[in-house]
């Protein structure tokens, strides 16, 4: 066999570089504790004898793959006294795997490798997020998540189950997975930084739960403590420039086209409202920390409750818009955006979707939600903090819906 002519090349230095780079890393995080470990010779060599091995053809690869996972059990025997641990066996495994892979894809068997190396390298911060940021309670969220979007998600009929072909299970079932993950991401941004940063992280991140809560409860602060008063006005606003974003998403969820005709508006309003939590900001020096987040990332009955309210809002917007037209439909939106905003956004996305909503009409239905939502939230700016904490978020997040609406005049149809 003339094995020159079923090697390549490039698949062979892409091995090589692959050896040397896992490697190097697995030599640099043992060059002061001692241990013996496979490093930058062991790996190279490993990955050259695995791209010979891969010309001769599949039982010479075998071969390689047995002998080296040998090796690795003998060195586990004989180290496991003095560290326990299997990391430097199984990479030198994956050095052949990737190396034989080479041979085939070199480009994917480069990326794994950095992702390799990525992983050997950041040991322990890897093993700080899971012991310390990450909770057992957290895990748990994060498992659910999972289940939902990688068992249930798939099983779910995407056609329609309702006469006028606007409520599909898989299209529900998806926002409930976003909202548990942006719940899940929010909750452990806000735990591995929020605390330490005050006000605007915790606002921001705050916002990804429920903006209509965080200002309840920043507006309590401000109550109890009047020198908070700017902080808490500006944590409020950055609230509500989280929960916008999670609008776009829940309109990019239900229809792509309907973010692409709301971007504009949606840029200015969440601009205005990061000028305005941004303006607290300096008022956090010296204020205290917020408390600590809530044990759990996300509430699974929450993102339920909002799924069956998107579908109800589904079904009596599509009712009102045979009955009555498209100002039934709106009507419907306005009133459920005064308790649910998110909802009120993915009912008018899928009407815009199934093409029950004209463009021009669905952005003017988008700006009465922002407007049903604001005077929703004001008054619970100023019962929960007073009024002058309610009249300062009232007055941004006005702005803001004021920035849209001009926004809008300038969005081509």
């Amino acid at each position: 066999m003339d094995i020159a002519m079923t090697l390549d090349p490039r698949g062979v230095a892409t091995a090589i570089g692959l050896g040397l780079l896992i490697g190097v890393v697995r030599e640099r995080l043992h060059e002061t504790d001692g241990t013996t470990i496979a490093g930058i010779r062991t790996h190279a060599l490993v990955a050259i004898v695995t791209a010979v091995a891969t010309g001769f053809g599949l039982p010479a690869l075998i071969a390689v793959l047995l002998l080296v996972g040998a090796l690795g059990v003998a060195s586990y025997l004989r180290t496991a006294t003095r560290d326990a641990g299997v990391t430097g066996e199984v990479a030198l495994l994956v050095t052949v795997m990737l190396s034989a892979l080479a041979q085939h894809d070199e480009v994917l068997a480069a990326g794994l490798g950095v992702v390799v190396a990525g992983l050997l390298y950041a040991k322990m911060p890897l093993h700080r997020f899971a012991r310390e940021v990450i909770s057992g309670r957290e895990l748990q969220d994060a498992l659910l998540l999972a289940g939902a979007a990688l068992v249930v998600w798939p099983l779910l009929p995407a056609q329609p189950a309702d006469p006028w072909g606007v409520l599909v299970p898989a299209q529900l079932w998806r926002f409930v997975v976003l909202v548990m993950a942006v719940g899940m991401l929010g909750h452990v941004s806000l735990r591995a930084v929020g605390s330490r940063w005050g006000f605007p992280v915790a606002g921001f991140f705050a916002g990804f739960a429920s903006s209509t809560a965080a200002i309840a409860g920043f507006g309590q602060r401000a109550r109890a403590a009047p020198l908070e008063l700017r902080a808490a006005v500006g944590a409020a606003l950055l609230a509500n420039l989280a929960s916008l974003s999670l609008i776009a998403a829940v309109a990019a969820a239900a229809s792509s086209a309907f973010l692409h005709a709301l971007a504009l508006p949606l840029l200015a309003c969440g601009i205005v409202l990061g000028i305005g939590g941004l303006l607290g900001v300096n008022a956090t020096i010296g204020v205290a920390l917020p408390e600590e987040p809530p044990a759990r990332s996300f509430r699974i009955s929450h993102a339920l409750l909002l799924a069956v309210l998107i579908g109800a809002l589904l079904l009596v917007s599509a009712w009102l818009q045979h009955a009555f037209g498209v100002a039934g439909a709106l009507i419907a939106a306005w009133c459920v955006a005064l308790a649910e905003i998110h909802a009120a956004t993915a009912s008018l996305a899928q009407l815009y979707a199934v093409g029950e909503l004209p463009l021009h009409t669905a952005r003017l239905g988008m700006l009465g939600v922002l407007a049903a939502a604001t005077v929703a939230k004001t008054l619970v700016a100023v019962i929960t903090g007073g009024l002058a904490y309610g009249w300062r978020v009232g007055l941004g997040l006005g702005m803001s819906t004021l920035a849209a609406a001009a926004a809008v005049l300038f969005t081509p149809d």
